[in-house]
This record gives C-alpha cells, sequence and structure tokens, in this order.
C-alpha cells in the first residue's frame, strides 16, 4: 500500500503537468528557422513558446496544464502580421500539422481544426458548384435548387459535427445565405451581400480572439463590388455597412479592425478610402480611448494625401540680390515643385540627389526645395553648393524634425511633387517613379 502510495505521489505532479503538443512540419525545410507560439485574445497576443524547425523542417511546441483554451497563432516569419496561421486549441488534445508556402495550412490531427477545413472545403465546394451554374446559365431551375438543399443540409450537418467543440462559433459565423428554393443570379447575388453578416457576432469574444472578424471584414469590403460605381464609392458604400455592423463591438476591437483596414486602403493607395476610415469611424473610437499618438498620425497622413496643400514651412530664396524668408505657399514662378526630404548620411540619397539635378535640368519650370534631415549641419551646408538650382532648407534634428514629421516621413530619398498652388499631385515611391512621372505628362 504505501509502494502505491509513493508511485501516486510521483505520478500526481506529471498528471496534473500533462503536456499536450503541437508538432508538425514546415517545407521547403530550408525557408524556415523558428516557429513562434501566441495566445490571440480580443485585443492583444500574448506569447507563449517558441521552437526552433529542425533541418528537416520539423518542429514541436510543448503546452502544459496553464496553456487555456481558445485560439492560437502560429508565426513563422517577420513581419509577423503577415506571415502566421491560427490554430484552435480545446485544452484536451495534440495538434498535428504541415505547412507548405505554396498551399498553406494543413492539419493531420486535431478534431477542432480539422472539422473546420473540412468544413470550409465543403461549403467551398458547393459555392463552386453554384457560380458553375449561373456561369453556364443553365435553365433547370430544379438543379440549382438541389444544390442549394445540399448547402443547408451541409452547414447543418457540421453545426451538428461541431456542437461539443470550440469551432461551432466560427462554422456557425460562417453560415451563408441559402436561398429557399430557385433565385436568379442577380436576386441571389444581392441576397447574399444583403445577409453577408446575419450570422456574425462582432461583439462574440471567441471570433474576437481570432482572425475571423478582420478576414470577414475584408471579404466583404474588397469582395462585395459592383460594377455601377467606381471602386472608392464601392467601398465606402461597404465601410459603411462594416461600420454599422460592429457598432456593437468595444472600441479595443473596433480599433484594431478599423486601424487593419485603414492600413490596407493605406497601402493600397486609395487615400480618400483610408481619410473616410478614420474621418468616418476611426477617429471617434480612437478619442474615446485617447489614443492621441495614433490620432496625430491619422491627421499627418490626411494633411498629405493627394490634393491637399503641402503642409507649410519655411524657405530661404533669394530676391533682389537679398536672402529673404517665405512660406512654402508663397513661392511663385513656377509650375510645379518638387519637395524631396534627403540626408547627408544616406547612401541612396547620395547616388540620386545628383541624378535628380541632372534630370531637372530638362523641366525649368519645376522648382525643387530640397530638405535635409540632420543631426548636424557642417557635412550637409558643403553638399549643398553642389546643387545650386535648388531651394535647400536645413532639417535639425533629423528624424525628430518637425517638417519631416508634418510630411510623415520615415525614410530618405522622399518626394512630394506638388502643382503651382503647391496642392500634392503626386507622392512617388522611388526616383524612378519620380522620372516616370515627369515622362509620361
Amino acid at each position: 500500500m504505501k509502494q502505491i502510495f509513493k508511485y501516486l505521489l510521483i505520478l500526481l505532479p506529471a498528471l496534473l503537468l500533462a503536456q499536450h503538443s503541437i508538432k508538425g512540419t514546415f517545407t521547403p525545410a530550408e525557408d524556415y528557422k523558428i516557429a513562434l507560439l501566441y495566445k490571440v485574445t480580443p485585443t492583444i497576443s500574448v506569447y507563449v513558446a517558441n521552437a526552433n524547425i529542425n533541418d528537416d523542417g520539423t518542429f514541436e511546441l510543448k503546452l502544459d496544464s496553464t496553456a487555456v483554451k481558445g485560439t492560437y497563432r502560429l508565426v513563422y516569419a517577420v513581419p509577423q502580421e503577415d506571415y502566421n496561421f491560427d490554430i484552435i486549441y480545446n485544452g484536451t488534445e495534440d495538434i498535428e500539422l504541415e505547412f507548405n508556402s505554396e498551399t498553406g495550412v494543413k492539419f493531420l490531427s486535431s478534431v477542432e481544426n480539422t472539422l473546420l477545413t473540412s468544413y470550409t472545403n465543403s461549403m467551398s465546394n458547393i459555392t463552386h458548384s453554384i457560380g458553375n451554374y449561373f456561369n453556364s446559365q443553365d435553365q433547370d431551375t430544379l438543379a440549382l435548387s438541389k444544390i442549394f438543399k445540399i448547402q443547408r443540409e451541409t452547414q447543418a450537418n457540421y453545426e451538428e459535427a461541431a456542437k461539443d467543440f470550440m469551432v461551432l462559433d466560427f462554422i456557425k459565423a460562417n453560415k451563408p445565405y441559402i436561398p429557399n428554393g430557385y433565385e436568379d443570379v442577380m436576386t441571389y447575388v444581392n441576397n447574399l451581400k444583403t445577409h453577408y453578416f446575419d450570422f456574425v457576432d462582432f461583439t462574440n469574444p471567441v471570433l474576437q480572439s481570432s482572425n475571423f472578424l478582420e478576414e470577414k471584414m475584408v471579404s466583404y469590403v474588397f469582395g462585395m463590388t459592383t460594377g455601377s460605381e467606381d471602386d472608392t464609392q464601392n467601398f465606402k458604400t461597404n465601410i459603411d455597412v462594416v461600420g454599422k455592423m460592429m457598432e456593437s463591438a468595444p472600441n479595443d476591437v473596433k480599433r484594431i479592425l478599423l486601424v487593419s483596414l485603414w492600413q490596407q486602403m493605406a497601402d493600397l493607395k486609395h487615400e480618400r478610402v483610408a481619410n473616410y476610415i478614420s474621418q468616418n469611424y476611426l477617429m471617434d473610437v480612437l478619442v474615446a480611448l485617447n489614443d492621441q499618438e495614433l490620432i496625430n498620425s491619422l491627421l499627418v497622413f490626411e494633411n498629405v494625401s493627394l490634393g491637399k496643400v503641402a503642409p507649410d514651412f519655411d524657405v530661404e530664396v533669394t530676391q533682389d540680390d537679398k536672402k529673404v524668408t517665405k512660406k512654402l505657399t508663397a513661392l511663385d514662378g513656377f509650375e510645379r515643385y518638387v519637395i524631396v526630404f534627403w540626408s547627408s548620411t544616406c547612401s541612396h540619397c547620395l547616388d540620386e540627389i545628383p541624378q535628380l539635378q541632372t534630370f531637372m535640368k530638362s523641366y525649368p519650370n519645376t522648382k525643387v526645395i530640397a530638405v535635409g534631415l540632420e543631426d548636424e549641419p557642417y557635412k550637409w551646408k558643403n553638399l549643398t553648393y553642389e546643387y545650386p538650382d535648388f531651394i535647400h532648407v536645413y532639417g535639425e534634428g533629423k528624424w525628430d524634425n518637425e517638417i519631416g514629421d508634418n510630411y510623415a516621413v520615415s525614410e530618405t530619398p522622399t518626394y512630394f511633387i506638388l502643382d503651382k498652388d503647391k496642392k500634392i499631385i503626386a507622392k512617388p515611391q522611388d526616383f524612378e517613379g519620380f522620372k516616370k512621372f515627369f515622362e509620361v505628362e
């Protein structure tokens, strides 16, 4: 008896700290070095563990009893927001997977994750069948009604199969609009859009603690467009729908979703849409959260958007053989103006600024204002004599310079092209884009 009791004392800690694992294989193995695991919550992702990816692509992450059930995010490269995928962990099972950069993640074991994958694939195949029916202009209305019946039964079957699992929240929220009988293509598409969010609850913590809401939002904004309006108006219309759907969500959740959508629009150069998001939805959320830093960033972005008058600053020019200080907006005599932010310590700048000077000789109606973002003036001042055709401005403090901050400059060289009224008409990504702007004019 004492021996049994002694054995239980030894075994008990192991039982209490029983481990599950997330393991798998990355291919091609040479492309991956480390796997980082985070627990996803509605507002932040909390670091849990990491594992080296072996030469053969295998890895294993141990989860002890302190790992609570929920959605986890596996990050396999940087930037983290681009190279990751979500995993559902219910606290009772081991998870095994394969990941390929071309085909994505495939779960080999885990009821939660394989069930979601199976559901997604099944519903995708049915959606494909519906598309094929409409594309073929088939007149067999019973055939379409049968597809809808299969779709309805498939949804119900998966909800039944998932009723004791965490994945049920995702399957129910993914339920599409399913007609009770035949619908023509226009009616079906309109209803699909109208009922897109019928089963999506933006206040559900399970959905908030995953990428589900973001993916659903992005798919609607970019996917539910019509040919009767331009992209900008389509996006605005769809954003209004999304904004209404998330009204009841906590502000910190709305902030995450709206910032993500804003950033995508900004990256895609849809500046008017990005500003629409901030003006109509995001600013109110940030004010409520007292997020002054992001408020300022959005205001700066809007101030240097295309069509806006460029933020003003002082420049020194020669007038009647005298040096006088003027505002940028007070300059005249040229059809266009170029503002270039550069630095004497920037190798790209030292390569491009001489090219810029040579190139601009072919455009005498354009004046270049070169703002040198510098830690100290000496090297910069000497270099300015090599570019006598430019108006030079000393940007003291380099990355803490007010002019650079007002133009949201984060790298050098950065170019802005203004018309004669100092409105921003182009923001080339690089010198090749800069040259192309002038050459196609």
